[in-house]
């Protein structure tokens, strides 16, 4: 039972951090704008002091390189989360072949997103960044770039899912011969037992 709840307790960390990525980069990409827009104070006044100097696409940059930096981060600390729910489902519970099968595979998912698609989104984005009007072949592999880490990260919050239902159904499985078994140790029957 406890080790249940560690499994569900792991991989609400991964499935909820990873939630918590999401929304802090598509924040952090609308934050740019709104800084723009209303402006505290001490920044409106700075503002002004530059004159008519376009910032968004500075704006924009920012806020981009913050998210590469997090998506960074967040590759390997998936990783580690990841790595630490198949391990502790491997070595820490009885469970069968399909939950250590269905671990494995999102943890696969999280290493092929840190060593292919985050630095391609990185390389990508930065070539990207100040170009006004990008050739189409680089809107298109930004574009596929970023749909694939939005399957990527879906497939695994359905494989989460999968898992978590999993976790919170499963009975804990009993032989249903050990009563008998343990009585037939006293009948006459079995005497090679040892007294």
């Amino acid at each position: 039972m406890r080790s249940r709840r560690i499994a569900c307790l792991l991989l609400g960390l991964w499935m909820g951090a990873g939630l918590w990525m999401l929304w802090v980069a598509a924040d952090s990409a609308a934050s740019a704008d709104r800084l723009l827009l209303s402006p505290s104070e001490a920044a409106s006044a700075y503002l002004k002091s530059l004159g008519h100097v376009p910032l968004r696409p500075l704006a924009q940059y920012l806020a981009a390189e913050r998210n590469r930096s997090l998506f960074e981060v967040w590759g390997v600390v998936q990783i580690a989360l990841g790595g630490a729910f198949f391990f502790f489902l491997l070595f820490g519970t009885r469970l069968g072949k399909f939950p250590l099968a269905l671990a494995l595979l999102m943890l696969l998912i999280a290493v092929g997103e840190r060593m292919a698609l985050i630095p391609g989104m990185e390389m990508v984005g930065r070539a990207t960044e100040f170009n006004l009007d990008p050739s189409h072949r680089a809107r298109f592999a930004r574009d596929a770039l970023s749909y694939g880490f939005s399957m990527a990260e879906w497939a695994k919050f359905a494989m989460g899912a999968v898992m978590a239902v999993f976790l919170l159904w499963q009975q804990t499985r009993r032989s249903l011969d050990s009563r008998h078994q343990v009585d037939m140790v006293d009948k006459t029957d079995h005497r090679h037992i040892d007294r």
